[in-house]
C-alpha cells in the first residue's frame, strides 16, 4: 500500500482535469482494505477509482481516492467450447481484449479501445458496437468495504442493465472489485449488428475474422472519437435515453427521422448524439469545453477546463435537447 498526501489527479483522469485529493491510497492487494477499514478510512469521504475514464472531478477532492493496482489474467476453467479467464480489477480492459485477441477467444473484440480498468468495466456496463460487457461476464468477485468480507456475483446477481449494474446501484462506495471472471468462445462467434461494423467489411472486402472485426471497430472508433493523449475527454459523456412506447410514438410524429432501437422492458433507446446534433450543437465551443466536431455523445476539454466548467456546459446541452424534444440525457461519467 502506498498512501500521498495532497496528490494530483491530472494525469490520473483522461478529461485532464488539474485538482487534487487529500490523499491518494494505491493498493496492490485486496487484503490491504482491511488496513484501511481498520484505520476507519471508509467513515470518511473516499472515491475508489480505475483508470479514471469515466470521472468528473468537480474540484479538488477533500478525502481519500483509492485505486486497486493489482494485475494479471489467468485462464480457471477450459473446455472444447469455452474458456473462463480471471482478471485482476486493476488490469487496463484494453490488456484483456488484446489477449483475447492474441488466444483466438472471442466475445470481447466490439469492446476493443475502450480505456479505463477491468474493474470498472462490470459497474458501468461498458458497451460499444452492439455489445455489452454483460455478454461475457461469468462473476464478479469483490469485497465488502465496512466489513473487509469478499464477495462473489454470478453474472445474473449483478442486475446489468443499459450502462448500469448493482455494484453501481445498491453498492456504489459499499464493495471494491477485485477480479473479474469472463467468459469467452474458443469457436469463431460474432456480434455484427451495428450497421457501420457490416459496411466497413463490405466496404473493404474484408473477410469476417476476429482480427477483422476488432480492426474495423479501431477504424471506426478512432474516426468519431478524440486522441485522449491530445484532448481531454470521458468519451461518451451521455447515455442514449430510453423513453417509453408512448413517449416515443408521441416523438416520431414530431420527428419521424429519429433514430430509434428496442430496449429492455419494452422500452425504446434513442441516439442521444442525434438529438444533441438537431439542436445544432455538434462542434459547438465554449471557452475550453465543446462538442467534439466528430460525434455529439463527446465532451471535450480543449485545454485548461474545470471540472465546474464542464458540468455547466453540458446541463446546457440537456437543457437544450430537453426543450426541443422533451427527452432528458443523462450523463454516463461520476462526478466527484
Amino acid at each position: 500500500m502506498k498512501i500521498e498526501l495532497n496528490h494530483p489527479l491530472k494525469n490520473l483522469n483522461t478529461f485532464g482535469i488539474d485538482v487534487c485529493c487529500r490523499q491518494l491510497i494505491t493498493l496492490d492487494m485486496p487484503q490491504e482494505v482491511a488496513q484501511l477499514q481498520q484505520e476507519g478510512i471508509f467513515n470518511t469521504p473516499f472515491y475508489l477509482m480505475g483508470g479514471g475514464s469515466n470521472t468528473l472531478f468537480s474540484g479538488d477532492f477533500n478525502g481519500s481516492v483509492i485505486q486497486l493496482q493489482n494485475r494479471g489474467i489467468e485462464v480457471v476453467h477450459e473446455t472444447a467450447d469455452k474458456i473462463i479467464l480471471k482478471v485482476a480489477a486493476g488490469e487496463a480492459w484494453q490488456s484483456v481484449v488484446e489477449y483475447c485477441l492474441k488466444n483466438d477467444l472471442y466475445g470481447a473484440e466490439n469492446l476493443i479501445d475502450i480505456p479505463g480498468w477491468t474493474g470498472s468495466a462490470p459497474v458501468q456496463n461498458i458497451g460499444a458496437y452492439g455489445a455489452e460487457v454483460k455478454d461475457i461476464v461469468y462473476q464478479v468477485n469483490g469485497i465488502m468495504l465496512h466489513k473487509a468480507t469478499f464477495v462473489q456475483f454470478h453474472n445474473t446477481e449483478c442486475q446489468f442493465s443499459y450502462r448500469n449494474s448493482i455494484f453501481k446501484k445498491d453498492y456504489r462506495n459499499r464493495l471494491l472489485i477485485t477480479e473479474v471472471l469472463f467468459q469467452l468462445s474458443k469457436k469463431p462467434r460474432f456480434n455484427l449488428e451495428y450497421e457501420a461494423v457490416k459496411n466497413y467489411l463490405i466496404s473493404n472486402n474484408q473477410e469476417i475474422t476476429l482480427q477483422n472485426v476488432a480492426k474495423a471497430i479501431q477504424s471506426i472508433r478512432a474516426s468519431k472519437l478524440p486522441d485522449l493523449q491530445m484532448l481531454g475527454s470521458a468519451g461518451s459523456f451521455f447515455k442514449n435515453p430510453l423513453v417509453s412506447r408512448a413517449q416515443f410514438e408521441l416523438l416520431a410524429t414530431r420527428f419521424p427521422n429519429v433514430p430509434h432501437y428496442p430496449a429492455e422492458a419494452d422500452l425504446i433507446k434513442l441516439s442521444a448524439g442525434f438529438l444533441i446534433e438537431q439542436c445544432g450543437l455538434k462542434g459547438y465551443r465554449e471557452g475550453n469545453v465543446g462538442i467534439y466536431p466528430k460525434q455529439a455523445l463527446v465532451i471535450i476539454n480543449w485545454g485548461g477546463a474545470t471540472g465546474k466548467e464542464i458540468i455547466t456546459f453540458y446541463r446546457k446541452i440537456q437543457a437544450a435537447v430537453m426543450n426541443k424534444f422533451g427527452v432528458l440525457i443523462e450523463p454516463e461519467v461520476n462526478e466527484v
